[in-house]
Protein backbone atom coordinates (compact mmCIF):
# COMPACT_ATOMS: atom_id res chain seq x y z
CA UNK A 1 0.00 0.00 0.00
CA UNK A 2 1.42 3.78 -0.39
CA UNK A 3 3.21 5.15 2.35
CA UNK A 4 0.29 5.99 5.14
CA UNK A 5 -1.43 9.45 5.12
CA UNK A 6 0.08 10.38 8.41
CA UNK A 7 3.73 9.02 7.33
CA UNK A 8 3.74 10.66 4.40
CA UNK A 9 2.95 13.72 5.82
CA UNK A 10 6.11 13.61 8.33
CA UNK A 11 7.83 12.87 5.00
CA UNK A 12 7.03 15.58 3.28
CA UNK A 13 7.95 18.19 6.36
CA UNK A 14 11.57 16.47 6.33
CA UNK A 15 11.81 16.88 2.63
CA UNK A 16 10.37 20.39 2.47
CA UNK A 17 12.67 21.62 5.29
CA UNK A 18 15.67 20.36 3.77
CA UNK A 19 16.45 18.19 7.07
CA UNK A 20 19.56 16.30 5.99
CA UNK A 21 19.67 12.53 6.25
CA UNK A 22 21.94 11.88 9.65
CA UNK A 23 24.50 10.09 7.52
CA UNK A 24 25.47 13.21 5.86
CA UNK A 25 25.93 14.87 9.40
CA UNK A 26 29.28 14.76 11.89
CA UNK A 27 28.68 12.00 14.82
CA UNK A 28 27.93 15.02 17.35
CA UNK A 29 25.40 16.27 15.09
CA UNK A 30 23.96 13.31 13.73
CA UNK A 31 23.59 12.05 17.81
CA UNK A 32 21.88 15.49 18.21
CA UNK A 33 19.54 15.53 15.71
CA UNK A 34 18.48 11.91 16.27
CA UNK A 35 17.46 12.70 20.03
CA UNK A 36 15.82 16.17 19.55
CA UNK A 37 13.67 14.01 16.15
CA UNK A 38 12.30 11.23 18.58
CA UNK A 39 11.37 13.63 21.47
CA UNK A 40 9.60 15.89 18.74
CA UNK A 41 7.84 12.75 17.35
CA UNK A 42 7.19 10.81 20.46
CA UNK A 43 4.49 13.20 22.53
CA UNK A 44 4.16 13.61 25.76
CA UNK A 45 5.89 11.18 27.72
CA UNK A 46 3.58 9.03 30.25
CA UNK A 47 4.00 9.38 33.94
CA UNK A 48 5.35 6.27 35.96
CA UNK A 49 5.52 5.91 39.50
CA UNK A 50 9.21 6.31 39.60
CA UNK A 51 12.07 6.25 37.87
CA UNK A 52 15.37 5.71 38.88
CA UNK A 53 19.27 6.23 37.42
CA UNK A 54 21.74 4.10 39.01
CA UNK A 55 25.14 3.05 38.04
CA UNK A 56 26.24 -0.65 37.33
CA UNK A 57 29.78 -2.60 36.69
CA UNK A 58 30.32 -3.03 32.99
CA UNK A 59 32.72 -5.05 30.98
CA UNK A 60 34.26 -1.00 29.98
CA UNK A 61 33.69 0.53 33.16
CA UNK A 62 30.74 1.51 34.71
CA UNK A 63 27.24 2.15 32.77
CA UNK A 64 24.02 3.95 33.44
CA UNK A 65 21.03 1.87 34.27
CA UNK A 66 17.78 3.60 34.14
CA UNK A 67 14.76 1.88 36.10
CA UNK A 68 10.81 2.65 35.34
CA UNK A 69 8.63 1.18 37.87
CA UNK A 70 4.87 1.22 37.29
CA UNK A 71 3.53 1.52 41.02
CA UNK A 72 6.24 2.20 44.20
CA UNK A 73 8.50 -0.30 45.33
CA UNK A 74 7.38 -3.20 47.72
CA UNK A 75 6.78 -5.92 45.47
CA UNK A 76 8.86 -7.95 43.00
CA UNK A 77 7.86 -7.45 39.22
CA UNK A 78 8.35 -8.83 36.04
CA UNK A 79 10.82 -7.17 34.35
CA UNK A 80 12.04 -6.18 30.51
CA UNK A 81 15.21 -4.95 29.80
CA UNK A 82 14.80 -2.59 26.61
CA UNK A 83 18.04 -1.57 24.00
CA UNK A 84 17.37 1.58 22.77
CA UNK A 85 17.72 1.76 18.87
CA UNK A 86 20.42 4.37 17.22
CA UNK A 87 22.40 2.09 14.62
CA UNK A 88 24.97 1.18 17.50
CA UNK A 89 26.08 4.96 16.90
CA UNK A 90 23.25 7.35 18.35
CA UNK A 91 21.34 7.12 20.88
CA UNK A 92 21.04 6.60 24.75
CA UNK A 93 18.54 5.50 27.56
CA UNK A 94 16.86 9.28 26.60
CA UNK A 95 16.16 7.97 23.14
CA UNK A 96 13.71 4.66 24.26
CA UNK A 97 12.22 7.10 27.32
CA UNK A 98 8.77 7.36 25.65
CA UNK A 99 8.72 3.72 24.90
CA UNK A 100 9.69 2.50 28.15
CA UNK A 101 7.21 4.54 29.95
CA UNK A 102 4.34 3.19 27.52
CA UNK A 103 6.18 -0.36 28.02
CA UNK A 104 6.52 0.40 31.98
CA UNK A 105 2.67 0.98 32.62
CA UNK A 106 1.37 -0.83 30.03
CA UNK A 107 2.59 -4.61 30.94
CA UNK A 108 3.11 -3.80 34.78
CA UNK A 109 6.58 -4.67 34.59
CA UNK A 110 10.05 -2.63 35.81
CA UNK A 111 11.72 -1.16 32.53
CA UNK A 112 15.46 -1.42 32.28
CA UNK A 113 17.21 0.70 30.42
CA UNK A 114 21.11 0.59 29.69
CA UNK A 115 23.44 3.16 28.49
CA UNK A 116 25.29 0.98 26.11
CA UNK A 117 28.49 1.97 24.78
CA UNK A 118 28.39 3.24 21.06
CA UNK A 119 30.10 2.71 17.96
CA UNK A 120 32.60 3.94 16.63
CA UNK A 121 34.40 4.92 19.76
CA UNK A 122 33.24 1.39 21.23
CA UNK A 123 32.98 -1.21 18.15
CA UNK A 124 31.15 -4.95 17.97
CA UNK A 125 30.83 -6.41 19.84
CA UNK A 126 31.56 -3.54 23.02
CA UNK A 127 27.08 -2.52 22.88
CA UNK A 128 26.05 -6.66 23.22
CA UNK A 129 28.43 -7.10 25.88
CA UNK A 130 27.16 -4.17 27.61
CA UNK A 131 23.56 -5.16 27.29
CA UNK A 132 24.61 -8.68 28.92
CA UNK A 133 25.94 -6.72 32.05
CA UNK A 134 23.09 -5.26 32.44
CA UNK A 135 20.54 -8.14 32.36
CA UNK A 136 22.92 -9.78 34.76
CA UNK A 137 23.05 -7.29 37.20
CA UNK A 138 18.91 -7.76 36.99
CA UNK A 139 19.36 -10.97 37.95
CA UNK A 140 22.12 -10.76 40.40
CA UNK A 141 20.36 -7.19 42.16
CA UNK A 142 16.75 -8.83 41.43
CA UNK A 143 16.10 -8.44 45.67
CA UNK A 144 17.35 -4.63 45.78
CA UNK A 145 15.66 -3.58 42.25
CA UNK A 146 12.62 -5.43 43.20
CA UNK A 147 12.22 -7.79 40.14
CA UNK A 148 11.52 -11.34 39.61
CA UNK A 149 14.45 -13.25 38.28
CA UNK A 150 12.41 -15.69 36.54
CA UNK A 151 10.23 -13.06 34.42
CA UNK A 152 12.57 -11.57 32.37
CA UNK A 153 11.99 -10.35 28.76
CA UNK A 154 14.66 -8.19 26.56
CA UNK A 155 13.19 -5.98 23.97
CA UNK A 156 14.55 -3.54 21.39
CA UNK A 157 13.94 -1.36 18.24
CA UNK A 158 16.18 -1.08 15.24
CA UNK A 159 19.77 -1.64 15.98
CA UNK A 160 18.70 -2.42 20.10
CA UNK A 161 16.44 -5.33 18.38
CA UNK A 162 19.24 -6.30 16.97
CA UNK A 163 21.43 -6.35 20.36
CA UNK A 164 18.53 -8.10 21.73
CA UNK A 165 18.09 -10.95 19.51
CA UNK A 166 22.20 -11.48 19.91
CA UNK A 167 21.95 -10.92 23.66
CA UNK A 168 19.48 -14.00 23.47
CA UNK A 169 21.59 -16.20 21.67
CA UNK A 170 24.87 -15.20 23.76
CA UNK A 171 23.01 -15.96 26.89
CA UNK A 172 21.90 -19.46 25.21
CA UNK A 173 25.74 -20.03 24.90
CA UNK A 174 26.43 -19.05 27.82
CA UNK A 175 23.72 -21.20 29.79
CA UNK A 176 21.23 -18.72 31.14
CA UNK A 177 19.85 -17.27 32.82
CA UNK A 178 16.33 -17.97 31.29
CA UNK A 179 14.35 -15.40 29.38
CA UNK A 180 10.75 -15.63 28.75
CA UNK A 181 10.21 -13.55 25.80
CA UNK A 182 11.91 -11.09 23.19
CA UNK A 183 10.60 -8.50 21.55
CA UNK A 184 12.28 -7.49 18.13
CA UNK A 185 11.13 -4.38 16.73
CA UNK A 186 12.09 -4.16 13.10
CA UNK A 187 15.93 -5.52 13.55
CA UNK A 188 19.04 -5.62 11.97
CA UNK A 189 19.57 -9.64 11.68
CA UNK A 190 21.92 -9.77 8.35
CA UNK A 191 25.15 -7.81 7.36
CA UNK A 192 25.40 -7.73 3.92
CA UNK A 193 22.13 -8.64 2.87
CA UNK A 194 20.79 -8.66 0.00
CA UNK A 195 17.24 -8.01 0.06
CA UNK A 196 14.30 -6.37 -1.91
CA UNK A 197 13.52 -4.05 0.79
CA UNK A 198 16.92 -2.78 0.99
CA UNK A 199 17.69 -2.34 -2.91
CA UNK A 200 13.71 -0.59 -2.81
CA UNK A 201 14.18 1.87 -0.36
CA UNK A 202 16.53 4.62 -1.09
CA UNK A 203 14.33 7.84 -0.29
CA UNK A 204 16.70 10.29 1.52
CA UNK A 205 13.64 11.94 3.48
CA UNK A 206 13.15 8.31 5.55
CA UNK A 207 15.86 5.68 6.84
CA UNK A 208 17.14 3.90 3.41
CA UNK A 209 19.51 1.57 2.44
CA UNK A 210 23.08 4.41 2.80
CA UNK A 211 21.61 4.55 6.64
CA UNK A 212 21.51 1.24 6.98
CA UNK A 213 25.21 1.06 5.36
CA UNK A 214 26.53 4.06 7.26
CA UNK A 215 25.36 2.26 11.13
CA UNK A 216 27.17 -0.89 10.12
CA UNK A 217 30.05 1.18 9.33
CA UNK A 218 30.70 2.49 12.34
CA UNK A 219 29.28 -0.55 14.10
CA UNK A 220 32.00 -3.08 12.96
CA UNK A 221 35.38 -2.70 13.09
CA UNK A 222 36.51 -5.18 10.93
CA UNK A 223 33.48 -5.99 8.30
CA UNK A 224 34.39 -9.78 8.83
CA UNK A 225 32.58 -9.32 12.20
CA UNK A 226 29.13 -9.35 10.26
CA UNK A 227 29.66 -12.99 9.48
CA UNK A 228 29.28 -13.57 13.88
CA UNK A 229 25.98 -14.70 14.68
CA UNK A 230 26.44 -11.78 17.43
CA UNK A 231 26.08 -9.64 14.69
CA UNK A 232 24.15 -11.05 12.09
CA UNK A 233 21.68 -13.13 14.49
CA UNK A 234 19.87 -14.60 10.85
CA UNK A 235 23.21 -16.59 10.37
CA UNK A 236 23.22 -18.27 13.78
CA UNK A 237 23.65 -22.20 12.80
CA UNK A 238 20.64 -22.80 14.58
CA UNK A 239 17.65 -20.46 16.61
CA UNK A 240 16.58 -23.63 18.44
CA UNK A 241 16.11 -23.11 22.23
CA UNK A 242 15.50 -19.32 21.72
CA UNK A 243 13.05 -17.47 23.95
CA UNK A 244 9.37 -17.00 21.80
CA UNK A 245 9.46 -14.03 19.90
CA UNK A 246 7.37 -10.99 18.46
CA UNK A 247 8.40 -9.24 15.79
CA UNK A 248 7.47 -6.20 14.13
CA UNK A 249 8.32 -5.08 10.78
CA UNK A 250 7.34 -1.59 8.51
CA UNK A 251 6.66 -2.14 5.20
CA UNK A 252 8.79 1.25 3.99
CA UNK A 253 11.84 0.00 5.73
CA UNK A 254 14.74 -1.66 4.25
CA UNK A 255 15.19 -3.49 7.49
CA UNK A 256 11.38 -5.82 6.54
CA UNK A 257 12.39 -8.53 4.64
CA UNK A 258 15.53 -9.29 7.17
CA UNK A 259 13.27 -8.98 10.34
CA UNK A 260 10.74 -11.14 8.57
CA UNK A 261 13.21 -13.56 7.81
CA UNK A 262 14.22 -14.05 11.10
CA UNK A 263 11.17 -14.25 12.55
CA UNK A 264 10.55 -17.27 9.66
CA UNK A 265 13.73 -18.72 11.03
CA UNK A 266 13.20 -18.93 14.73
CA UNK A 267 9.56 -20.36 13.85
CA UNK A 268 11.13 -23.28 11.82
CA UNK A 269 13.34 -23.73 14.62
CA UNK A 270 10.48 -24.65 16.49
CA UNK A 271 10.66 -21.37 18.31
CA UNK A 272 6.98 -19.83 19.01
CA UNK A 273 6.59 -16.45 17.00
CA UNK A 274 4.08 -13.48 16.63
CA UNK A 275 5.32 -11.60 13.79
CA UNK A 276 3.45 -8.72 12.75
CA UNK A 277 4.06 -5.94 9.41
CA UNK A 278 2.41 -2.66 9.78
CA UNK A 279 1.72 -1.52 6.14
CA UNK A 280 2.58 2.19 5.27
CA UNK A 281 4.69 2.35 7.89
CA UNK A 282 8.87 3.86 7.53
CA UNK A 283 11.24 2.53 9.86
CA UNK A 284 11.15 4.60 13.21
CA UNK A 285 7.77 4.44 13.06
CA UNK A 286 7.58 2.60 16.61
CA UNK A 287 8.70 5.85 18.73
CA UNK A 288 6.67 8.18 16.83
CA UNK A 289 3.41 8.13 19.14
CA UNK A 290 2.59 11.64 19.25
CA UNK A 291 2.63 11.55 15.31
CA UNK A 292 1.53 8.14 14.14
CA UNK A 293 -1.90 5.93 15.40
CA UNK A 294 -0.20 3.05 14.37
CA UNK A 295 2.77 3.18 17.13
CA UNK A 296 0.44 3.75 19.91
CA UNK A 297 -1.03 0.97 17.97
CA UNK A 298 2.11 -1.46 18.07
CA UNK A 299 3.40 -0.44 21.09
CA UNK A 300 -0.07 -1.41 22.56
CA UNK A 301 0.15 -4.80 20.86
CA UNK A 302 3.78 -5.43 21.60
CA UNK A 303 2.67 -4.57 25.77
CA UNK A 304 -0.09 -7.41 25.29
CA UNK A 305 2.09 -9.99 23.73
CA UNK A 306 4.90 -9.09 26.67
CA UNK A 307 2.42 -9.30 29.31
CA UNK A 308 0.99 -12.65 28.28
CA UNK A 309 4.90 -13.69 28.21
CA UNK A 310 5.83 -12.26 31.95
CA UNK A 311 2.38 -12.81 33.84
Amino acid sequence: MPLHPQAEALRARRASSGTPPLYTLTLAEARAADLADIRAAAGTPEPVAAVEEHRVPGPGGELALRLYRPEPPGRRLPALLYLFGGGWTLGSPDTSDAICRRLTNAVGCVTASVGYRLAPEHPFPAALHDSRAALLQLVERAEEFGVDPDRIAVAGDSAGGNLAAALTLLLRAEGGPALRHQLLVYPNTDHGADTPSLRDHDDPALFNRRSVDWYWGHYLADRGDGASPYASPLRAATLAGLPPATVLTAEYDPLRDEGEQYAEALRAAGVPVELRRYPGMPHGFFAMTGTLDDAAEAQAFAAGCLREALR
